[in-house]
């Protein structure tokens, strides 16, 4: 079950040069934008959400946590984010665009989580799915590290850290909406 004090931190400060538009910014789901329904259906399932971006470029009302150091990755948003919290010890990712994961497979997630791994991540028949994970504080030092190195994907980030796979069958709610086609798809799907 997803713990009482959960945070979750919507990643939103990517290119999305395949979607040739910010793809935070597309209305979905009778809001504004993908990033304001994310943001409202999982302050509903999560005791804090967050939204990770370069700048606040929301109409609506959100705590953002801006990137601290330049490029554009996941990466580079996960040591910001443990900056920015100093206090907290784990946190939920998930990927603006991925309006499909749900409550079940964040409770599936947090039923297999343990303080021993750095991360808990899902796994698609596709692959593993490091933004839809729960990251500890503990994978911190090898992030930075990785930064540093300016090697920016997780996957290669997950070689040096301690991971838990969390097998999720239903692989259709990973779809991501990386070109218009896809995006078009998902908002038809939402219907």
């Amino acid at each position: 079950m997803i713990p009482s004090n959960s945070i979750a931190v919507i990643l939103a400060g990517g290119k999305s040069s395949r979607m040739q538009q910010d793809k935070a910014l597309l209305p979905f789901g009778g809001f504004n934008s993908l990033a304001e329904f994310q943001y409202r259906r999982l302050c509903k399932i999560f005791y804090k959400v967050y939204i990770s971006s370069k700048d606040n470029k929301f109409d609506f009302d959100v705590e953002i946590i801006e990137d601290r150091y330049k490029g554009s990755s996941p990466l580079v948003a996960l040591v910001s984010i443990f900056e920015a919290l100093e206090e907290v010890d784990e946190i939920f990712l998930l990927s603006v665009d991925a309006p499909f994961v749900g409550k079940s497979t964040f409770n599936t997630l947090y039923k297999n989580n343990s303080s021993v791994v750095d991360v808990t991540v899902a796994e698609s028949n596709k692959g593993l799915e490091p933004l839809c994970a729960i990251y500890h504080r503990s994978c911190l030092k090898e992030a930075k590290r990785a930064l540093e190195a300016d090697r920016h994907k997780l996957i290669s980030l997950f070689d040096r850290l301690t991971i838990k796979r969390v097998k999720i069958k239903d692989e259709d709610i990973f779809m991501n909406l990386n070109y218009p086609n896809e995006y078009e798809r998902a908002q038809a799907m939402y219907m």
